[in-house]
């Protein structure tokens, strides 16, 4: 990917090194409804979630969402940002996302805001609730904020066989494909949609708000480089790479060596591929109506 040298963002708040914030540790975790039997244990698909969850590329937005809005982030003080050739990295792809979605609303006669990227390692306390790096990559609609802890890039490398800087920047461009969902009133929609569905049902409506934002980071990639040249060589592969490894098929294989349909939250292996090039093969935000189709 060619990205040295370009323009990097202002949005990036770096609290790494300031250790777990204040007031936590007390069960004040992330919410997240679990599909339980009888007795009130957990069954086969309740296991397989909170596995999952920690294997997942990012938090469901929508189980963010649950009560989340309502969780008042602790105070938190960010420093300067450092310079190392990894924020850096992340700072110039975080730009190019500005750039090319202020472009798209633009067209579209409407007004782009910008999120910002919190920089964090080990924990964080967002206003969607508290996080553990453990958890990856996660956009917070209560607070319009992208978390990262880089130490995900060296995991998706190692563990999930997916290299590359493009596989790191569709990371990142997905994440903030859940910025323009909510901007887009995309996202409440769904949590309000799944307020009054099955825990089944509600799993189905989150593939579809997670491939959505798989689409979206290939409308970015196709635009970006139609404006700017970013692709060399390999670089689709390489987002396809981690998009097939972070499929939920593949993550409960090789957890638990079974595959449960109904309990994905975002997307098949084939499924995330998919929809990342329906979006880098037209480049049009229309292209990704993932919730408008009956095959996903």
């Amino acid at each position: 990917m060619r990205w040295r040298g370009g323009r990097r963002s202002d949005n990036i708040e770096d609290r790494r090194g300031q250790g777990s914030p204040r007031g936590i540790g007390r069960g004040r975790g992330i919410p997240v409804r679990l599909p339980r039997g009888r007795g009130g244990k957990l069954g086969l698909v309740g296991v397989l979630v909170v596995v999952g969850i920690s294997l997942f590329l990012g938090i469901d937005p929508t189980v963010l969402l649950q009560g989340g809005m309502q969780t008042r982030p602790q105070q938190e003080v960010s420093r300067p940002v450092a310079d190392d050739d990894l924020t850096q990295f992340v700072s110039v792809v975080l730009a190019d996302t500005e750039d090319t979605w202020h472009a798209l609303f633009e067209s579209a006669n409407q007004r782009y805001q910008e999120p910002t990227l919190v920089l964090f390692s080990g924990a964080v306390q967002s206003a969607c609730g508290y996080a553990q790096s453990a958890m990856g990559p996660f956009y917070c609609p209560g607070d319009q904020k992208v978390y990262l802890d880089l130490s995900f890039f060296k995991e998706l490398h190692n563990r999930f066989g997916a290299p590359g800087d493009f596989a790191q920047a569709y990371v990142i461009a997905h994440e903030v494909g859940h910025h323009v969902q909510t901007l887009l009133g995309i996202s409440q929609k769904v949590h309000e949609q799944r307020s009054r569905l099955s825990e089944v049902e509600g799993n189905k409506l989150s593939v579809r708000l997670e491939l959505q934002a798989d689409c979206f980071s290939g409308v970015w990639a196709y635009n970006a480089d139609r404006s700017r040249n970013i692709l060399e060589a390999g670089d689709i592969e390489e987002a396809l790479n981690a998009a097939t490894a972070i499929g939920d098929d593949r993550l409960q294989k090789q957890s638990t060596g079974t595959v449960v349909p109904d309990s994905f939250t975002h997307g098949s292996s084939e499924q995330r591929v998919r929809w990342f090039m329906t979006g880098f093969e037209n480049g049009d935000v229309r292209s990704c109506d993932t919730f408008g189709t009956n095959d996903l």
